[in-house]
């Protein structure tokens, strides 16, 4: 069942509080242009530096597949609906969960346009550093500004702007759909646990569970 990202969803998902030791982490083409998706399904306050896409949530079916519920998640907001259980198959995700970030690239892409989404490693050891931040912030903004979600590769424990903890210690995918105070602050669409479905993240935060993986924009 699919729901506004904003809204908690009904769904449950049989063995979904074992998604915290995954690994892990499309659809009918919309007949829009790319800049007519972005116009009709972007919110937007230039004002304030913020957009938010609408997706239309799932919770991944099981513990490994985030990686494809990731995807699947992002690709919702270009009107797009592809199946997880195509996606796995084509990421080859197996219980293990996805390998890396370079195994969803390629599939967003067959989705949206050819090299339209490139893959971003952040090395643990430049979590940290300024030009990596900055340059995920400003990564987060292009992609959102051009009505299209991020996916990203995560591992460990962060907690989101409500003080909330969030922890994957094995791995985990997820999807940036939109930013704030000009990309300082991300909202992220999270397919482990309908009850938190959606929270907000400092971008710096967000870095710091990318570290030692990566992300598709």
């Amino acid at each position: 069942m699919a729901t506004t990202l904003l809204r908690k969803t009904a769904l449950t998902v049989a063995g979904i509080a074992a998604t915290a030791g995954g690994i892990a982490g499309p659809a009918i083409a919309a007949q829009a242009t790319p800049a007519e998706r972005a116009a009709a399904q972007v919110t937007t306050d230039r004002k304030h530096g913020e957009r938010e896409l609408d997706v239309r949530y799932e919770a991944q079916p099981n513990f490994y597949f985030c990686g494809p519920a990731a995807a699947r998640n992002a690709l919702s907001v270009q009107g797009k609906n592809i199946d997880v259980h195509a996606m796995a198959k084509e990421m080859g995700t197996t219980e293990s969960g996805t390998n890396s970030i370079n195994d969803i690239t390629p599939v967003l892409n067959k989705e949206t346009g050819k090299d339209v989404y490139k893959s971003t490693e952040i090395p643990v050891d430049k979590a940290r550093d300024r030009d990596k931040v900055d340059k995920l912030r400003a990564d987060v903004v292009k992609t959102v500004d051009d009505g299209r979600a991020v996916v990203a590769n995560i591992a460990g424990t962060a907690t989101d702007t409500d003080g909330n903890t969030h922890s994957f210690e094995g791995g985990h995918y997820i999807s940036v759909v939109g930013y704030r105070d000009n990309g300082k602050v991300v909202t992220i669409a999270d397919s482990a646990n309908p009850n938190q479905a959606s929270y907000r993240m400092d971008v710096d935060e967000l870095a710091r569970w990318i570290a030692s993986r990566g992300y598709s924009s």
